[in-house]
This record gives structure tokens, C-alpha cells and sequence, in this order.
């Protein structure tokens, strides 16, 4: 394989721009013009999008940004001594060494190692003292490859980091006399898994060496992960979690005090966390690990240092997150299955499926499928078939929504019944009584979803902090917290709360089909507003998932049902921000910066293609001008799209999914003069105390 980084990818005391989405763009170039990336775009908008997820600024001047992506085929590190210093979003601040770190999609353990060995070296402070002195780029290269392939006699050193096994710190000096010899447990883990995983695995380890106390850390990272021995967790006083996802596995914690906090805190003070840990080790009733505990009484929550409100925004939207790729794959297959099949497929499917194959296809004729693609019994069968499995992820994305929200808060053992609550939620197979005419067991949609799946979650995680005997602990997560979960939750959806909240979404679909003129209009434009304030955020995404739930029940619809105009208010707000912040940089270019226009470029498709998180990097960079601006382009295009009764049947795919929308023309006026709004506004706000001198800066 090619070394991970050589000369033609160090930059040294270079100005590289006057923000971190500059500087990311300037270390992709570098990573372009050495041949290692094939698609820089691709590279530069998986880069932004780590970024958003937190900052890559660490203490100590350090920078790096990095990501998965398709946009590198093997991994490559890129290096900066900046020059102005850019703020990647440190403490601290600005950072003066950056390096950009790009692993492949689908890159090896052996690769993913290497990578890890870099993180791990950025925490010492003599590494990061001899990259600011090295003189050439030749330096900096032997010294980054010191640290990813040492020589062997500094093999201990290495074994002693390896990111795959858990660590034991051990102090060689004595410690204090009046110190007992602690143990303590960790696991790190980031939504990447290449940097801060193992950043903040070093960071413990170290903290734990200058408090003479052992540490034992799992770093559960991409570039895999060796589980912690039972006996190891068992000795262990307390245990720290330092994860910005969920912890794999984490009842093998059960009971143990927990010192729990995002990832990038050990790297900025993890000394005050290993106090904790054994401050934690000490008291009677500390925050612990739900489960059984060997203490009497357990702290309130599964983890220190979480609070209400973040809790609650984590566990929704980890119920979101899972959800959407069921709603994207199953409202694009029905809606190319009407492409295919036409509108009609909607009543002949099955007897297509079952008494047709693709050696005897359907006569469109006889079943009606007047707007088949081409009149073909081909396209027919293959419409058809589309249509049922789009139609089943469709049926299966309101228990995937209760079963990962009973998840995020109860882990593993909420799963089951999680997925059960929203499966009563739809009524999956169709409980209705007997006789001339039947009545269905109430529905309760996404609503209930969300109810039924906090219930599964609460109960499960009460019921794993529950003390059973030890033969009785193997049964509890696969046999007992389903079983009992699913019975009480069950009972309180069915009995309790089924007929009320199927009460409010009647009234909440009547409301729908009853708005017409100026309350549609006002529902879009809230709507709108709600994509362009946080662009992928939760408001952002609390809209998408309300439009998204309509056309899970609108294929037999008719083309103007509420539900699919709601969906195309949504889709043409969210595609808004990009574009107008794209025909911004096009209209009155002098007032952004050179990355700035570059961002423009890529906005174009961006927005057209529904993704909301193309005007980030402009939003981030100058607030308070550009998101009024383009919450106003977005109000005025889900207004318009309401007015002009545009509907959509596909929940995600902007302009290519054309053949899915009713009234087009309607579809293209909105969106463009949402645009023509945004656009506007944002160049009038950036003109507003404007000095002759900014754009002078700006132009550079």
C-alpha cells in the first residue's frame, strides 16, 4: 500500500484560510493534487459533515478534522502548520497544526490501525513540539511514520497503545501512601471511530498514570475492539463512558458506578474525570450503570452527567436516525413503482406478484394500467413488485422509530418490545372485530410510536437495574425484560392510552384534510421555517419526520390528499437553503470568501437533491446573516407550495423524483421563488454595514 502520508501532503506555515471549512478544503486539495482522492467534493462534504457532528479542535493548538468516505481508496493523512491559526472550535483556541485524516469507506483493521496510532500520538506533547519545529516537509513525514511504524525498540511504546485491546496504565513511580491501588473501566467511542475514539483512550490512560491508579480501556472504534474480560470489569471500582454513541454491550457494566460524558472531554480534562471515577468508587449512592448493582440503591439515570433535556433530544433523535432510512428506501421504491405502473398499481399489485413472473407478464389492458411506462407488462411486473417492498419498509419505519427509541434509553433489552409498541401502533396485522362491519384496534401512528416507545424503554431499563439472583441473570435480557416489557407496555397502549392518541391523530388527519386556503398556507410556511432554522438539526428533522409519516399512508391517496402536499411543502423548503445560498455566491460573489464560493459550487446539486445540510457551512460561518434569510426563502416556498396545491408521493429526492410530483409548474414556481427570496435576502444582510475594506477581504 502507499505510505499514509509523504511530502507532497505536508504543507508547512501556510495560509490555508480564514476558517476551518477553508482550511478543510485547502488540506482536500492537497490530498487531490497528490493523487490519493478521486472525488475531492465527495472528500471535502464527508469532512464538513464530521465537523457538524462536533468540533475537531482539541487544547494545545491541534486540529483534526476527518472522516469515512467514498472520496479517498486507501487512507491518507494531510498536514498543515497553520499560518494565520484557523479555530477548529477548541477551548482553548485557534489550532496552528492540523491534520486532515481520510479513511475509506470500507477500510481494513490494518489500515484503521495506523490511523489510530496517529490519534493517540497528537495528545503528547512532544510529538506536537517537533511537528511545530520541523523544517521541512521530509521532517514531518519521518516523524508522522516514527509514530505509525516505530522502530522496534520502541516496541513496548507501541504495544502499550494499541488501539484494538484495553490498556492498563500503571504508574512507575510509587504512589502516595495514603493511596490504595484503584481499578477503573473505560469505553470511548465516537460516530467515526478513527480519532477522538482513541484521543480520548490516551487521555485516560495518562490521567490514570499521574493518579496511580490502574485503567482498563475499551476503545470501541472502526478500527475494532477487543471486549474487556468479565473478571477485568468485576475488579473495576467504577467505570467511565466517554462516547458520543451508544456503549455495545453496556450491561456487561451493570451496577458499576459510572462517570459518563461525551468524548471529547477526557481530551480536554481527563484528570477531573478519573477523580470523579473514584470519588463516584466511594460514595453510597452514586450514578450508576443500569442493572444489577452490588450496592444497595442505584442513582437516578444510567449515567452521570447527562441531562433531561439532552437525554431527551438523544433518544428521539436516535429513533429519527434509524427511521429515516426505512421511510427514504420505501417511499422512493413506491414511487418509482408509480413511475413504472402507473397511480393503478395501487389496486391490481398483488395479483400481479402472485399469478405473474417475468416469463408471463401482466396485460395492462385488462388491468387497467392505462399509465404504465410504455404501456409494458414488463415495466408492470417490475412496478408491482416495487410497490410491495416499498410498501413493507413503509410498515416497518413506525416500530423502527419505538423500537430505537426504547433502545436509546434502555440499550439492548429495549429493543423487542420497543419494535412491539410500534407494531401496535400500526396495527400491524390488522386486529379488527367480527362481523358486517368491523371496527379496527386503534391506530395511533408516529405519536403512539414515540408513547409506546419511551413506555418500553422506561420499563425495560427499570427492570434491568432490578437485583435477581445470579442464576436467574442470563434469562433477564433475552427472556424476562422482553416478555414483561412487552406484557406491561402492551397493556397500557392497548387499554390506556391506544383510544386517546388514536383520538388526536383523527383529529390531527381531519385537521389536515380540512385545511384549505389561508391555514395551508400558514402550515407551509411554518413548516418551512422549521427546515431552514437548524437545516438537519431536530426542529429540522421533527418537520421531516410529520411530512414523512403522511406519505407512509398516502399511496392510494388521491394526488391532492394533504398529506402528500404537506411532504412537498417540506422537500421544497428543505431544498431552498443550498440553492439560494449558491445563486448568493453567484450574484454578488465580492461578498463571500473564496471556500465560500467554492461551497456555492457544490450547493447547487446539494439543494437540488434535498440535502438541507449544504448551507452549513455558511450558516456556521456568519449566522446571524444568512439562516433569517434563507427561513425566509423557505416560508415563502412552503406558503407557495401550499397555495398552489403542489403535492409529492416520494418523501426524499428533490428534483429527481419529477414523475412523483402533482403540478409540476406549481413544484418549479415555488421552489424558485423561494430561491429568488433567500438569495436576495442573504446578499442584502451580508450588504448591511459592509465596509469597502471587507470586501477587500472577502475577495481574497
Amino acid at each position: 500500500m502507499s505510505d499514509l502520508i509523504t511530502a507532497e501532503l505536508v504543507s508547512l506555515d501556510a495560509d490555508l484560510g480564514a476558517d476551518k471549512h477553508a482550511a478543510i478544503r485547502s488540506l482536500a486539495a492537497l490530498v487531490a493534487g497528490a493523487g490519493r482522492s478521486d472525488n475531492v467534493d465527495q472528500l471535502i462534504a464527508d469532512a464538513f459533515a464530521r465537523e457538524e457532528t462536533s468540533a475537531t479542535g482539541l487544547p494545545g493548538g491541534i486540529a483534526i478534522p476527518h472522516c469515512r468516505t467514498t472520496g479517498v481508496s486507501e487512507p491518507t493523512l494531510a498536514f498543515a502548520r497553520l499560518q494565520p491559526e484557523v479555530d477548529f472550535g477548541a477551548k482553548d483556541g485557534p489550532a496552528d497544526l492540523a491534520f486532515l485524516i481520510a479513511a475509506p469507506a470500507g477500510g481494513d483493521a490494518t489500515h484503521l490501525q495506523l490511523l489510530t496510532k496517529l490519534a493517540r500520538a497528537l495528545v503528547k506533547p512532544a510529538f506536537t513540539d517537533s511537528l511545530r519545529d520541523a523544517e521541512t516537509a521530509d521532517e514531518v513525514v519521518s516523524l508522522v511514520m516514527a509514530v505509525l511504524e516505530p522502530a522496534p525498540a520502541a516496541a513496548p511504546a507501541a504495544a502499550a497503545a494499541a488501539p484494538t485491546s484495553p490498556t492498563t496504565a500503571t504508574s512507575t513511580e510509587k504512589p502516595p501512601a495514603h493511596a490504595a491501588r484503584r481499578s477503573l473501566v473505560a469505553v470511548t467511542a465516537c460516530p467515526t471511530g478513527i480519532a477522538h475514539t482513541y484521543m480520548a483512550a490516551e487521555a485516560l490512560e495518562a490521567a490514570a498514570l499521574r493518579a496511580g491508579v490502574d485503567i482498563h480501556v475499551e476503545t470501541q472504534g472502526s478500527a475494532g475492539s477487543t471486549p474487556l474480560a468479565p473478571a477485568t470489569i468485576a475488579a473495576a471500582d467504577a467505570a467511565i463512558f466517554a462516547v458520543d454513541v451508544g456503549v455495545r454491550d453496556r450491561a456487561r457494566f451493570a451496577g458499576k458506578p459510572l462517570v459518563s460524558s461525551g468524548v471529547k472531554r477526557p481530551i480536554d480534562d481527563a484528570d477531573s474525570m478519573i477523580a470523579e471515577a473514584l470519588r463516584y468508587a466511594d460514595e453510597p449512592n452514586p450514578p450508576r450503570v443500569e442493572g444489577d448493582a452490588s450496592a444497595a440503591g442505584a442513582g437516578e439515570g444510567g449515567g452521570g452527567g447527562e441531562t433531561w433535556g439532552g437525554r431527551t433530544r438523544r433518544v428521539l433523535m436516535t429513533g429519527v436516525s434509524y427511521m429515516i432510512p426505512f421511510v427514504a428506501a420505501g417511499g422512493l421504491l413506491i414511487a418509482l413503482s408509480f413511475l413504472l405502473g402507473g397511480y393503478e398499481i395501487v389496486g391490481p399489485y398483488g395479483d400481479i406478484a402472485v399469478n405473474n413472473t417475468l416469463f408471463d407478464l401482466p396485460d395492462t389492458k385488462a388491468l387497467g394500467l392505462e399509465h404504465a411506462l410504455f404501456g409494458s407488462g414488463l415495466m408492470a411486473y417490475i412496478g408491482a413488485l416495487f410497490f410491495i417492498i416499498g410498501k413493507t419498509a413503509f410498515m416497518l419505519f413506525i416500530p423502527a422509530l419505538a423500537g430505537y427509541i426504547a433502545y436509546a434509553i434502555a440499550d439492548r433489552p429495549g429493543i423487542a418490545p420497543g419494535f412491539v409498541m410500534g407494531g401496535l401502533a400500526v396495527n400491524l396485522f390488522g386486529v379488527q372485530s367480527s362481523g358486517d362491519s368491523p371496527t379496527a384496534l386503534p391506530a395511533t401512528g408516529f405519536l403512539g410510536a414515540i408513547v409506546g416507545g419511551v413506555l418500553a424503554g422506561v420499563i425495560a431499563h427499570w427492570i434491568t437495574q432490578r437485583k435477581v439472583p445470579s442464576w436467574a441473570r442470563g434469562l433477564m435480557p433475552v427472556l424476562v425484560i422482553p416478555l414483561v416489557t412487552s406484557i406491561v407496555a402492551g397493556m397500557l397502549m392497548i387499554v390506556v392510552f391506544g383510544k386517546p392518541i388514536s383520538w388526536l391523530m383523527t383529529q390531527l388527519n381531519d385537521g389536515l384534510n380540512s385545511m384549505s386556503g389561508s391555514s395551508a398556507v400558514l402550515l407551509g410556511v411554518i413548516l418551512g421555517l422549521m427546515m431552514a432554522f437548524d437545516m438537519g438539526g431536530p426542529i429540522n428533522k421533527v418537520a421531516y419526520s410529520f411530512a414523512a409519516a403522511g406519505v407512509g399512508s398516502a399511496a392510494s391517496l388521491a394526488s391532492d390528499a394533504p398529506q402528500l402536499k404537506i411532504m412537498a411543502a417540506v422537500m421544497l423548503a428543505g431544498m431552498v437553503p443550498p440553492i439560494a445560498l449558491a445563486l448568493a455566491t453567484v450574484v454578488r460573489p465580492q461578498l463571500f470568501t473564496p471556500a465560500e464560493r467554492e461551497n456555492g459550487k457544490a450547493g447547487w446539486l446539494l439543494g437540488a437533491s434535498f440535502i438541507t445540510e449544504g448551507a452549513i457551512p455558511f450558516a456556521a460561518a456568519d449566522p446571524l446573516r444568512v439562516i433569517p434569510a434563507i427561513m425566509l426563502g423557505s416560508a415563502v416556498t412552503g406558503g407557495l407550495s401550499q397555495a398552489l396545491d403542489v403535492g409529492v408521493r416520494a418523501p426524499h429526492g428533490g428534483i429527481f423524483v419529477l414523475f412523483a410530483v402533482s403540478n409540476v409548474l406549481g413544484y418549479l414556481i415555488a421552489l424558485a421563488a423561494g430561491v429568488l427570496v433567500g438569495a436576495v435576502g442573504v446578499v442584502a444582510l451580508k450588504s448591511i454595514g459592509r465596509t469597502a475594506a471587507d470586501v477587500d477581504v472577502a475577495t481574497v
